[in-house]
């Protein structure tokens, strides 16, 4: 809403979080979806190029069309950072300011193994989760402003207008109990990354596991979050799903994030040695019991279609919140103007946005998600057995 005007454009990656199409609603901005790299082996989405931003602001530009800022996510939740130097090489030319959803990264600052921080990469808004992996209570965040693009007095305003006029004190003095922890143990990052690299090497050991890493996608990013262990079960004849709940019922580990072929695991300041010991001898009696039991069968097939591949956007977000909407069954969907934000929950990454068509690679991997049983947000039918669609 600081940066932009009804009727700006707003260019943001196809796998931003939910919170952002709520601020499309309210800012009347239009969205400029970037679609990023999808590795369907792994089911997982990454982070946007700066070739790719090159090209969208200039097919906007050649249209006339205004861009008020652009979003990056990075890193995503899986801890994918995108090159946010090269994003605001772009953009600050052009007086474009560059904001990024940094959830996942408050901890960069604090070591020097760690990806530098959206800031300090000339990043004019950042915002970050404290309580993600640094020790402050949850909802607890904060917003960093950087150079003079946007307006301080705006930004000040528009929080003014979305937050509450009684502010949780106690969400406050947790940020500052994070922030005073962080300056008085200026190591306080060494061992856990110790911890998550040592893990990692005995994970990629184990038959049958493999790790995500930097060389799983095509694209040049610059890095992944070292504290972010993401493991994929896929030649275990596993789902990520069924790998979760083997290791949640039998082992009594929970994990960060599940997905269709992959279960994400988070290293943060509270992970002992014992706790990861525990992930690492989990994974070995998965394999004994899967990876040899099934060494003869041919790998599944079971292809998941990237949800986000094929998008078409009939009308914004905002347009689509305020029309009149009616339900209809799932089946009957296919073409119809989606009227509801429907999201698997985590990583609250949307499959259909409000304004968007509704498509058979969208319908298809809701259904599959939903039979894994993956909570479905943001739909007024959790079951999906109904969407509701715009009356256009």
């Amino acid at each position: 809403m600081a940066t932009c005007s009804p009727g700006d454009y707003l260019i943001v990656p196809r796998n931003c979080h939910i919170s952002v199409i709520s601020a499309l609603v309210l800012s009347g901005a239009v969205p400029k979806y970037i679609i990023p790299e999808y590795n369907s082996r792994w089911d997982i989405a990454g982070g946007i190029t700066q070739l790719q931003l090159d090209e969208t602001v200039k097919e906007l530009e050649e249209d006339g069309k205004r861009v008020g800022a652009v979003l990056v996510t990075s890193p995503t939740y899986h801890g994918v950072c995108s090159n946010v130097q090269g994003i605001v090489s772009v953009c600050h030319p052009r007086g474009i300011p560059v904001i990024v959803d940094e959830a996942h990264g408050a901890h960069f600052r604090f070591h020097d193994s760690l990806p530098s921080t959206a800031i300090e990469q000339g990043a004019d808004l950042a915002v970050q989760s404290m309580h993600k992996v640094l020790c402050s209570l949850t909802q607890s965040s904060m917003l960093h402003m950087a150079g003079d693009l946007v307006d301080v007095d705006k930004v000040s305003q528009c929080l003014q207008l979305l937050q509450s006029s009684s502010p949780s004190y106690l969400l406050l003095s947790s940020l500052d109990a994070a922030r005073d922890q962080l300056s008085k143990n200026t190591n306080i990052f060494d061992e856990p990354l110790a911890i998550a690299s040592e893990t990692k090497d005995q994970l990629m050991r184990i038959p049958g596991i493999s790790v995500l890493d930097l060389p799983c996608f095509a694209s040049d990013f610059p890095a992944i979050d070292p504290l972010r262990i993401t493991l994929s079960p896929s030649d275990l004849q596993l789902s990520g799903f069924e790998a979760d709940d083997i290791l949640y019922e039998d082992h009594q580990i929970v994990s960060e994030l599940v997905g269709t072929r992959a279960v994400t695991f988070a290293v943060n300041l509270g992970t002992r040695v014992r706790d990861v010991e525990k992930l690492v001898q989990s994974a070995k009696h998965l394999s004994e019991k899967y990876f040899f039991a099934n060494s003869s069968e041919s790998m599944k097939e079971n292809r998941v279609c990237g949800p986000l591949e094929k998008i078409s956007v009939h009308i914004t977000p905002r347009e689509a919140f305020f029309t009149k909407k009616r339900r209809v069954r799932i089946e009957d969907s296919l073409g119809e103007i989606c009227g509801e934000l429907i999201c698997p929950y985590p990583p609250g990454i949307p499959v259909l946005i409000p304004g968007e068509v509704v498509t058979h690679d969208s319908l298809s991997y809701l259904i599959s998600v939903r039979h894994q049983g993956i909570t479905i947000s943001g739909a007024a039918d959790a079951e999906l057995n109904s969407i509701l669609v715009c009356n256009l």
